[in-house]
């Protein structure tokens, strides 16, 4: 069997589509259909089932991939390293969204170049979890970071951590919102720490005043949010999980960058939620307080995820393992 219609057929596999295939082995797409034809009359069986947007693999074409894959790959690792270990560099293209990235998992695969004799080339790329699953699938990047859990065979993901979310502000709305600040950073006796936030009245667009420890109630139209998008995802999600209810706010602050958004928080500019990693050194100088603190905190789960059988590939295969080592102390 030709080992030129293999790589051609997984290459397909992988990227579910004859034109992002095409596109990756730098031939047409007329070329590659011609290769699937002639490999599936070979074998005398179909391969793939044509469909509006792409391709799926059939049962036999699933088998095909999942035997095949890992010896292509293996072939693919011999000759671009060569034998000779001053060789042996390899790069290895990350893709994540840029905080989480950035702030975890850089350190932790820069600190694995050099150890055991291997080192990286490392190659880092920022984006949405649909547009990093999107590279992924197309070849442009090893491993990739996502907050959704892709679908379909082309990918295998692995829960890499959760992250807790936390709702936050600066000392001024601190203290509008009578909050006291004991040392571990939340909210002390007779403010939000113990609960005082009527979820009925923040669903509404109001705090209940008992909680605040304050004569009148503070709409929540009124306190000014600081997120990424103008549509709040950070914060929606958070009233959705901790009172069961969508928050009457706008933005006042939006910016598409979590770490700009804490800096706009301890300047003052009103309230956000943030993964608790991001601002826990904040919390800890008293730049921000944490305004609540939920017996469930809300959660939000990573997924490390791969192309199907690229595993087999010594250089993703370590950093894959790495990364799963250090999660372990981030959650």
């Amino acid at each position: 069997m030709d080992l030129a219609l293999l790589r051609t057929f997984v290459t397909v596999h992988r990227a579910g589509s004859f034109t992002r295939a095409a596109a990756l082995l730098g031939l047409s797409q007329p070329a590659v259909t011609s290769q699937i034809r002639t490999l599936e009359r070979q074998l005398g069986r179909p391969l793939f089932l044509r469909q509006a947007r792409g391709v799926t693999p059939t049962t036999i074409g699933d088998e095909l991939a999942h035997k095949a894959a890992p010896h292509l790959d293996a072939l693919v690792e011999i000759a671009e390293t060569g034998l000779d270990e001053e060789s042996s560099m390899r790069t290895l293209h990350l893709a994540g969204p840029p905080e989480f990235t950035a702030e975890r998992a850089l350190p932790a695969l820069t600190s694995l170049a050099g150890k055991d004799g291997h080192s990286y080339a490392l190659r880092a790329s920022f984006g949405t979890a649909d547009e990093v699953l999107e590279g992924l699938a197309s070849g442009h990047h090893d491993l990739a970071i996502a907050t959704a859990r892709p679908r379909g065979a082309l990918l295998t993901a692995t829960p890499l951590c959760d992250e807790e979310h936390v709702l936050i502000a600066g000392e001024r709305w601190a203290a509008r919102l009578g909050a006291g600040r004991p040392a571990g950073g939340g909210l002390g006796p007779g403010g939000l720490g113990r609960g005082g936030l009527d979820p009925g009245g923040l669903g509404r667009g109001g705090l209940d005043p008992g909680g605040l420890g304050r004569g009148e109630a503070l709409p929540l139209e009124n306190l000014p949010v600081v997120e990424v998008h103008e549509t709040l995802p950070f914060v929606s999600r958070y009233w959705a999980a901790v009172f069961d209810a969508c928050p009457a706010a706008s933005g006042a602050v939006i910016v598409p960058d979590l770490r700009a958004v804490l800096a706009c928080t301890a300047s003052g500019a009103g309230l956000a939620v943030l993964p608790r990693y991001l601002c826990a050194d904040a919390l800890k100088r008293g730049d921000v307080v944490a305004l609540l603190e939920p017996p469930v905190p809300p959660l939000r789960t990573y997924f490390l995820a791969v192309r199907t059988g690229t595993l087999a590939m010594p250089h993703i295969a370590r950093a894959h393992e790495w990364l799963l080592r250090a999660a372990v102390e981030w959650s």
